[in-house]
């Protein structure tokens, strides 16, 4: 009797665990194999903070111009390290697979963004990578 009341409560406890690790994770299973595109700019010095915004808004319509894109988010950097080599804002666009990178590359709207970055950009830094759990 022993045995099986130990048994059943690593089962229990097992079971539990593997509940808390689920509802742990940070993205679902229907996220796993995503297609990240991380972009990071570092603008010209004579940039302004006019053009700069500019470039934020016109980055964050693309999700509503580009119907490949399934996430976008951005910020600017904050890290004490001071080791961001000038590069001040990221932005993290999502794609359900790499097709959808494909589409957005030769996409007008993103070639219209290329266009009106490109003057104030000093340089960029792009990582893609397939997400995993």
């Amino acid at each position: 009797m022993k045995i099986i009341l130990a048994r059943l409560s690593l089962f229990a406890v097992l079971v539990c665990a593997s509940i808390a690790f689920m509802s742990a994770s940070p993205s679902s299973a229907a996220d796993a194999g995503v297609y990240r595109h991380v972009v990071l700019f570092k603008f010209k010095d004579t940039a302004t903070p006019e053009q700069v915004k500019a470039i934020e808004d016109a980055f964050a319509a693309l999700p509503k111009q580009i119907d490949t894109i399934t996430g976008y988010e951005w910020g600017t950097n904050v890290s004490p390290e001071n080791k961001n080599d000038g590069f001040t804002h990221c932005f993290f666009v999502t794609f359900k697979d790499k097709s959808g990178l494909d589409v957005y590359l030769p996409h007008p709207a993103h070639k219209a963004f290329g266009a009106l970055l490109r003057p104030q950009l000093d340089k960029v830094l792009v990582i893609d990578y397939v997400a995993k759990q």
